[in-house]
């Protein structure tokens, strides 16, 4: 039988904040065992560092420009070709579990109000054809989450901490409900460490006892600092109770007689900053925003255990490659790269790096409302650009190799010339090959690019 394919995501989880990428303040050895028993891609990057079109490139493969995917309120067409259409036409079964987040427009209901967000069911032909749907549109509240299942608008309130909840849910459908004559491909999407911070008050009062380290890019502002360092704290309790739950689903692999047959892909849509750079929450060009944990343990191919990838990927690369490990390939042309020969054999992405993007902020006075940016991320190096609709100007350049923590901008440094006008270069061309119209300023003796003009 084809295997299973298990996808659990987390909402804003950044890299660097699990003890296999490096952090000394946590041990998260569940999911470290993940990394063990399989791949670990160290520079796996959010192409667009917010929810909702990390969603839709998840779910789509496409990039958020092609079809101008805002920051946050967007709807998916449900004439989308989604990841569910192709696992649904090669025989699977398909399970989405949690939030989803890309049926938006419910903010600007009369009445609105915090706790709206979780009433809202998601109508049955916007729910990507999953053929089971147990799911919300967002909750941002972990005691307080209600989920609707398929075409039922009935609300129907998770009793325990959201996560613990959810993976509840997947693992009882797995286990009682399941067609075992099919493999299924499962989508198990958890809100947490999404704030609010909020977690199991155990986990809570463990780690506000704590001391830990922060890195040297962490600033906030001085009245708000003691605020951030608990903010910080109570991030990594949920960080904590994401891995204790990832064992649960460990072992609950191994005691259904799953787990050989089961590809697990651990990701997150977007990172977190939380103090670094003097900013909070995603959406910037920074490591720990656009930085994500991409972890895939593929128990069909045990060559692969224990394998690490320092080539950049991208959102856009999740689509194929998901499909790819199901020995699938997408019915239509999608610009990411399917990473299973990386996983499965030595093998390097066929190309120097992957473009990053903020495209579009309809909320009047939130980031990056009147200025977007565009970047292309190395192996070494991060280019970052900036601008309106008159064009983006050189912004960042970091040698993260010797700058990890992207404290010194070199973009004006002349002994980094030639590396910035080539990556330059380089966000150019990839532009060029996704139609990309965001427009370029002439820069480093480069005419404008503007693809309105010049397709």
């Amino acid at each position: 039988m084809s295997p299973n394919i298990l996808i659990i995501l987390s909402d804003q989880l950044r890299r660097d904040a699990l003890s296999c990428y490096g952090d000394s303040n946590i041990h998260t050895d569940h999911i470290d065992a993940l990394a063990q028993a399989g791949t670990r891609f160290d520079n796996a990057c959010s192409t667009y560092p917010i929810c909702v079109p990390f969603r839709f490139s998840f779910m789509t493969g496409q990039y958020a420009h092609s079809r101008m995917v805002p920051g946050i309120e967007w709807r998916m067409s449900p004439a989308e070709r989604t990841m569910a259409d192709e696992f649904n036409e090669a025989g699977y079964e398909t399970i989405y579990v949690g939030k989803w987040h890309l049926y938006g427009g419910h903010l600007h209901m009369p009445g609105y109000s915090a706790i709206s967000e979780n009433r809202t069911p998601v109508p049955r032909k916007y729910q990507g054809r999953w053929e089971t749907w147990i799911g919300f549109e967002l909750r941002n509240g972990p005691f307080d989450t209600y989920y609707t299942v398929n075409e039922d608008p009935t609300l129907r309130k998770i009793e325990t901490y959201q996560t613990d909840g959810l993976f509840d849910l997947a693992m009882e459908h797995i286990a009682q409900k399941r067609d075992e004559s099919r493999p299924f491909c499962c989508v198990l999407s958890v809100e947490p460490p999404h704030p609010p911070y909020e977690a199991p008050p155990e986990l809570e009062e463990h780690w506000l006892a704590r001391d830990i380290e922060v890195p040297p890019n962490w600033s906030p502002p001085e009245k708000g600092r003691d605020q951030s360092l608990r903010h910080r704290k109570i991030y990594y309790a949920m960080v904590e109770n994401l891995n204790d739950n990832v064992g649960r689903m460990n072992r609950f692999l191994a005691e259904e007689g799953l787990a050989d047959n089961t590809i697990v892909v651990f990701i997150a849509d977007h990172g977190e900053l939380g103090g670094s750079h003097g900013l909070n929450a995603k959406q910037h060009p920074y490591e720990p925003s656009v930085g994500i944990p991409l972890i895939i343990k593929d128990p069909t191919c045990t060559e692969s255990a224990g394998k690490t990838v320092s080539a950049p990927t991208n959102t856009e690369d999740l689509f194929p490659t998901i499909l790819g490990l199901a020995g699938l390939k997408p019915r239509d042309d999608v610009p990411g790269e399917d990473l299973t020969p990386v996983v499965r054999r030595d093998h390097a992405p066929d190309r120097e790096g992957v473009l990053l993007q903020f495209v579009s902020e309809t909320r009047h006075g939130a980031q990056y409302y009147d200025r977007t940016w565009r970047a292309f991320r190395s192996e070494r190096f991060k280019y970052t650009v900036v601008g309106d609709i008159n064009g983006a100007h050189p912004w960042h350049f970091f040698d993260l190799e010797n700058d990890p923590h992207e404290m010194e901008n070199l973009i004006d440094n002349p002994a980094w010339a030639d590396e910035v006008k080539r990556h330059h270069q380089l966000l150019r061309d990839e532009m060029v090959r996704t139609e990309d119209d965001y427009v370029l300023a002439p820069a480093f003796g480069f005419e404008g690019l503007n693809l309105w003009q010049h397709p």
